[in-house]
């Protein structure tokens, strides 16, 4: 792991998850851009001082050096945005399969040029867009992608907070404090940290890429430079439209991510703060509830499904699924018959370019006086 250290939200769980199905052992960590606070972090993950590095460059270089049997598989990223390009091209040169946290690079032109490593070096990347480990998120996507939707109509997305309602940045939060720094994060604020897991989500489920958004951003507190708060309007490939409405300071909200998506022979809704039912319509129809576990879901939700109906799965069992979904993917790499890159459940580095192309459109649209923007 690199990045994750002492304070770290993030760090923790992608810990606790790739550790939950038994597949998963950490060994080796650069955890902070102190030598003393990661040595202080690995004694509490009980890792051998020797596996804890000064940097992300030398934990690259000595575990490639190592035996086969004895090196790292992957190193999973939880770094601030700045640093993630960096960092993975140093383990991919090295010829280390990567797990990255979302969004994937600092600027478009780093994903860009990630795109082009990651397919030079043939090596498994996965970003952790989690919300795509859900059963029901699973089942819906194999309601669309087979055909029984139909095309779509209108998609709404939502993902409302109160996270940034008070300046945590300036009474000592850590979390706070490098997401809404422009020098850390990026051009994108609440773009990058709860709008990708937006576009993500949608384009997983529906398979119906973004073509064009239009976009108004506003920021509310003193004092902040990046937004907090955007509306957008979408324009799908398949002819459909939709909204996107991300806010990090909406009183009340904790982390209400929806999606509805209208198609032409039915409708779903989910929520990832109640993400063991799924919403399915079909017009002069009952509506129906779909609750995870159950029999008539599709191989897709069943395979990610670990324990009987009733008993609720959530945020890190998710989490824990994509974990699992690499796992199967290196070890197919370490066996000589690597899976294609389609093959993959969990989201790819092509996810991570369209979440930065969205970004920097969305940006763009807000500059030219919320015009319409390709992305």
């Amino acid at each position: 792991m690199v990045g994750g250290g002492p304070g770290a939200f993030i760090g923790a769980v992608h810990r606790l998850c790739a550790a939950l199905d038994g597949q998963v052992e950490l060994v080796a960590g650069c955890f902070s851009q102190s030598h003393e606070k990661t040595l202080r972090m690995g004694e509490e993950l009980y890792l051998s001082p020797r596996r804890c590095y000064a940097t992300y460059q030398e934990m690259a270089a000595a575990e490639a050096a190592l035996p086969a049997a004895e090196r790292i598989d992957f190193v999973s990223i939880v770094t601030p945005n700045v640093s993630h390009f960096a960092v993975a091209e140093t383990f991919l040169k090295a010829g280390i399969h990567v797990v990255c946290d979302k969004p994937m690079t600092y600027t478009v032109d780093e994903a860009k040029q990630l795109v082009k490593v990651v397919e030079q070096s043939k090596l498994v990347f996965a970003l952790t867009h989690n919300y795509t480990g859900h059963p029901l998120v699973r089942h819906a996507r194999q309601l669309f992608r087979s055909g029984q939707m139909g095309q779509v109509r209108k998609v709404v997305v939502e993902y409302l907070q109160d996270f940034l309602m008070v300046p945590h940045e300036k009474l000592g939060q850590k979390q706070a404090a490098w997401r809404v720094d422009p020098a850390q994060s990026g051009i994108g604020g609440t773009l990058g940290d709860v709008g990708t897991h937006c576009v993500n989500l949608l384009e997983y489920v529906t398979g119906d890429p973004i073509t064009e958004l239009c976009a108004d951003k506003s920021t509310f507190l003193p004092d902040r430079k990046l937004d907090e708060d955007v509306n957008a309007l979408l324009r799908f490939q398949g002819g459909g439209k939709g909204a996107l409405i991300i806010s990090q300071v909406c009183t009340g909200e904790e982390n209400g991510l929806r999606l509805r998506v209208y198609a032409e022979r039915g409708a779903i809704h989910w929520a990832q703060e109640n993400p063991n039912s799924l919403e399915l319509y079909r017009y002069g129809e009952p509506r129906q509830t779909l609750t995870r576990g159950q029999g008539y879901l599709s191989d897709a939700a069943k395979a990610c499904t670990r324990i009987p109906t009733g008993h609720p799965e959530g945020y890190l069992e998710a989490f824990a699924t994509i974990y699992c979904d690499v796992v199967r993917a290196i070890r197919r790499s370490i066996d000589g018959s690597p899976m294609a890159t389609d093959e993959y459940d969990f989201p790819t580095v092509y996810d991570g370019l369209r979440g930065m192309q969205f970004i920097y459109a969305a940006v763009e649209s807000c500059a030219t006086g919320s015009t319409w923007v390709r992305m």
